[in-house]
């Protein structure tokens, strides 16, 4: 994709329906024409801080409409917006800033402190929006067009181990996403997304992205609430929301006995698997669940299940889209054959080229275009995608791996568990046994857990403890946080 080259893509969206609602926020609705007004502004106010073309910025701001301005902004400058998480610690914040080598940083004054503190370690200028958008303004060098294999965005990985990597998120990744969610999901011209989910995730602001592409009305929610979020889906028409398991579980109860709009057509579920029994439930009240796989890498959702398999292939997480590939590797290179298991290697066009400052990394987990993604899987002799869990999570119990998640699934599946965790504890006898974390919603004991485990599992993957907790600690883009789990077995 190195020579191709499109309008860009703000611009070419305000020509073609430029008063087509674009953005709702608090009340507001925007057409792509304010949108691009607001962003062509917010332009020339970053040029007048001396912001330009191929620059790295760094970004620290909440869900907002300002924030998909800012974005917007950069769009039109070609700058490089490096999407910092406002949940993770300052020192967290000051690696990221530092590694990608950010001129500036935006940011707002619900940070204003945090900004501080980063300012003093780091070289970085920061600039809070609300100054942003009263300071001068200069002619901007707006880039009418762009090539594809422009880098729109960084995002850092999720660091579950060690430091993260930045991910590059280029124009093209970007835009084949979109087109492969497209020809999968379909389109159409009353589509409205509601974003509820971080904008700093990319299951966030691949909404903006198919907003753009699509010429689509985007809701965006500051934080998720499930009663605003049924209120909206039925006040903005919304017909698609992105959804992880723990939100899906909070909207179906508290539904009750009611039904989401006729037209409401998607509730596209990231972050792992849904629980047959809320599968079953969804089901029963009309919810369209489509189950998905995707990570920063793959700019968001690269293997998706549509609901007609959502029984039926129970675990899945559907086939891979359009424009991309996928293979199941063995530890020794081999591709594997259907339900072997396996390290899942992904290819297309959405699909980053590397990690920023990072090539020698880059290098060895992108050979010949395919990305290791660190995930073990195997798909069934349909095709269809079954992750097993993170190959670093992996516990190695008496010489048979036991997969967390597999455990975890079982567990979330009992009436009375609304969230798990498992990880492997040292054992003398069998090197590794799993020990799971739970939430439970009425009295249960330890014993009944794991009667009601060894129905379903084999008995080395039966958890041999179980501690009850108050929450399951996960990132923003709701892993669990294994490495958290494992401080509360040493202390």
């Amino acid at each position: 994709m190195d020579d191709q080259v499109m309008q860009n893509f703000l611009i070419k969206r305000a020509f073609l329906t430029p008063n087509r609602p674009a953005i709702y926020f608090e009340g507001v609705t925007y057409t792509f024409s304010e949108a691009y007004e607001r962003a062509y502004k917010i332009a020339r106010q970053l040029s007048g801080y001396g912001m330009k073309n191929d620059q790295y910025v760094s970004v620290l701001l909440s869900n907002h409409a300002d924030t998909v301005f800012i974005y917007l902004g950069f769009h039109l400058l070609n700058v490089k917006a490096v999407i910092l998480n406002n949940r993770l610690t300052i020192s967290e914040l000051a690696w990221q800033i530092n590694n990608s080598k950010s001129a500036f940083l935006i940011t707002e004054d619900k940070f204003s402190n945090t900004g501080k503190e980063l300012e003093n370690m780091t070289d970085i200028i920061r600039i809070e929006k609300e100054k942003l958008f009263e300071s001068p303004m200069s002619d901007p060098i707006i880039a009418e067009e762009i090539h594809l294999n422009d880098v729109c965005t960084v995002m850092y990985t999720s660091g579950t181990t060690g430091h993260p990597k930045g991910v590059l998120q280029t124009y093209g990744n970007h835009w084949w996403s979109a087109i492969g969610s497209a020809l999968n999901l379909g389109l159409s011209e009353q589509d409205c997304w509601l974003c509820a989910v971080p904008l700093f995730h990319i299951s966030g602001y691949s909404i903006l992205m198919k907003s753009i592409i699509y010429g689509m009305k985007i809701v965006i929610l500051e934080s998720f609430d499930e009663k605003k979020a049924i209120e909206t889906i039925q006040n903005e028409k919304v017909t698609i929301m992105s959804v992880v398991s723990t939100m899906l579980v909070r909207i179906e109860a508290e539904l009750k006995d009611d039904r989401l709009p006729s037209e409401f057509r998607c509730m596209l579920l990231g972050g792992g698997p849904a629980s047959r029994t809320l599968l079953k439930q969804c089901i029963d009240k009309n919810i369209p669940v489509y189950q998905t796989y995707g990570m920063t890498e793959t700019s968001s959702q690269i293997v998706t299940l549509s609901p007609e398999y959502s029984i039926s292939k129970l675990g899945s997480a559907g086939k891979v889209l359009f424009p991309s590939q996928l293979k199941i590797v063995q530890p020794e290179g081999k591709e594997a054959r259907p339900t072997e298991a396996g390290e899942i290697l992904v290819k297309g066009p959405n699909v980053t080229s590397g990690y920023l400052n990072r090539e020698e990394e880059s290098t060895k987990k992108i050979v010949n275009g395919w990305l290791s993604t660190g995930d073990i899987g195997y798909v069934d002799e349909e095709g269809f995608l079954y992750v097993l869990d993170r190959r670093s999570d992996l516990i190695i119990s008496g010489g048979e791996n036991v997969y967390p998640a597999e455990i975890e699934g079982v567990l979330v599946s009992h009436p009375n568990i609304s969230d798990a965790g498992v990880i492997g504890m040292k054992d003398n006898q069998w090197g590794e046994v799993p020990v799971a974390f739970v939430v439970t919603t009425a009295v249960l004991t330890e014993e009944e857990i794991r009667e009601y485990s060894l129905k379903q599992l084999a008995k080395y993957k039966v958890p041999k403890k179980v501690l009850f907790i108050q929450e399951i600690p996960r990132n923003a883009s709701k892993k669990i946080l294994r490495r958290e789990l494992r401080k509360l077995i040493d202390e």
